[in-house]
């Protein structure tokens, strides 16, 4: 009979393994007694969100440059964290962060909630992150369950269940897991083991520190887990993009309403994206169609942009014109900087 997995095993290996990261406090420094800063974890978690570490490294590094601290960031502009926060996607995480970071400032003297309760009361913090800040911030031995934790209960219990109807399931096997201290390390102990031993093809059961425990090693069907129901081909749809700049070749851009996809970012005017979208150009003049189409994925939909160039005779009715001086498209969000790109050469020519 196979001893059951041990958070010692798995502590032992991070001790030896753990990744590198920005935000991370090394286990050897948490054992000399250097604890976490509860905002970098707290940022590091929100921009985590349905988001890659390798994706996440470059913004946390030049968020925490422009604003170390909290207060830093309370006191921001919110068009500048919006700039910075551009490319990274899920941008009402950008406008919950702005909010957090202001609540924790005003109203908590700018330090943090030390309980999971304190902190799921503050904006844009649900379960996952507050246990996460809760466990790695705080040391508190609260349960993390991502996508790579999922995949390793899944496959350490054998539960064939599939996901999403699974995990309350497999957060009960990791909060049983989870030990009483040193419970932060352990949190990203199990991260990390998903991240480069139990990865999701060809997992190097080999020189995983649960291999002699994990059930589903044992019966040969640790590719197979976890098994997870089929999803609904996502629907397409398409709209306009319109691309506008005056005689002293300022760009015409808009902010996007607060609410909805890509609010409060920058963005092109165009019309909205449905099925059939009817054309709303920004201004009354000769407008050209790009050859070439946008295309990009959101979580829900495919979207599909024509786009139009054209060179300003009229007023707009719509937005306002930035200094071709002042125009950076790094500051808009990725579909935007797709219709830029598509959309420049038009320019280049005339």
């Amino acid at each position: 009979m196979r001893e059951p997995a041990s958070s010692d095993d798995l502590l032992a290996w991070y001790d030896r393994h753990a990744r590198q990261m920005p935000w991370r406090v090394p286990p050897q420094d948490r054992a000399k007694g250097i604890a976490p800063d509860p905002y970098r974890i707290w940022l590091s978690e929100v921009m985590l969100q349905q988001t890659t570490v390798a994706a996440v490294k470059d913004y946390f590094v030049k968020f925490t440059s422009l604003w170390p601290t909290v207060v830093d960031l309370a006191a921001a502009e919110d068009a500048d964290v919006m700039a910075a926060w551009a490319g990274l996607g899920y941008y009402a995480r950008a406008r919950n962060l702005l909010k957090c970071a202001r609540v924790v400032t005003t109203e908590l003297g700018g330090i943090f909630p030390t309980t999971r309760e304190g902190l799921q009361a503050l904006p844009g913090i649900g379960p996952y992150t507050s246990a996460a800040i809760s466990s790695i911030a705080y040391d508190l031995p609260e349960a993390v369950l991502d996508g790579n934790v999922e995949r390793v209960m899944a496959r350490l219990y054998a539960i064939e269940t599939p996901l999403p109807t699974a995990k309350p399931e497999l957060m009960a096997l990791s909060q049983a897991l989870t030990p009483p201290k040193r419970a932060g390390d352990y949190a990203q102990a199990v991260m990390d083991l998903g991240a480069t031993i139990c990865t999701p093809k060809n997992p190097a059961c080999g020189i995983c520190p649960w291999r002699d425990p994990c059930e589903a090693r044992a019966s040969g069907i640790a590719t197979e887990l976890p098994r997870k129901l089929a999803k609904k081909a996502k629907p397409v749809r398409r709209g306009i993009a319109y691309v506008l700049r005056n005689p002293a070749g300022d760009w015409l851009l808009e902010t996007r309403p607060e609410k909805g996809l890509l609010g409060g970012m920058l963005g092109w005017p165009g019309s909205e994206w449905n099925d059939a979208p009817v054309p709303t150009p920004p201004a009354d003049t000769d407008w050209e169609r790009v050859e070439v189409e946008v295309r990009h994925t959101f979580t829900h939909f495919h979207l599909i942009l024509d786009v139009m160039t054209a060179n300003a005779d009229s007023d707009p009715n719509v937005g306002k014109f930035v200094p071709h001086a002042k125009f950076r498209p790094t500051d808009l969000p990725t579909v935007m900087r797709k219709v830029f790109d598509a959309a420049k050469h038009r320019f280049e020519q005339n």
